[in-house]
């Protein structure tokens, strides 16, 4: 069967638990029209770059789905009525990737920096404290 990922970016506004009843409501259609969802990852509330439809932010949502092309078909159909939806995208590929996708690989990385306590300065250490002005104007 044909391999597809699809992106969902549902309205800042509604809550995870919204953002997850949603997840499951697309998983029952997928799950009911003979497909198999075979990895789920949910990448949080993230910041847009352009505004959509008013929104400055979205949740964003990861489905790999394994299917014939009836059931995008039909997931898309729901999310174009579906108000919380802003956007979709599904892209069909050769193969899923395996283990987390590369935006959850990026939250760990800047997780695991901001743990480290990078940052501007980063590891050169407190300043010195300030000297006082040795030079005096002499009349």
């Amino acid at each position: 069967m044909p391999l597809y990922e699809h992106v969902f970016l549902a309205r800042q506004d509604a809550s995870s638990q919204q953002v997850e009843e949603l997840t499951n409501q697309i998983t029952g259609v997928i799950t009911g029209l003979g497909g198999k969802i075979t990895k789920t990852e949910n990448w949080g509330v993230r910041s847009l770059t352009y505004r959509m439809k008013k929104n400055r932010k979205a949740h964003f949502v990861l489905l790999n789905i394994d299917g014939p092309a009836t059931i995008v078909n039909e997931i898309e159909r729901q999310e174009r009525i579906h108000e919380d939806v802003i956007r979709y995208l599904t892209v069909r590929v050769d193969e899923h990737e395996e283990g987390p996708s590369a935006m959850m690989r990026k939250a760990d990385r800047d997780r695991e920096r901001d743990d480290r306590g990078g940052g501007f300065r980063g590891d050169r250490g407190p300043r010195r404290p300030r000297e006082e002005s040795a030079a005096v104007v002499e009349e």
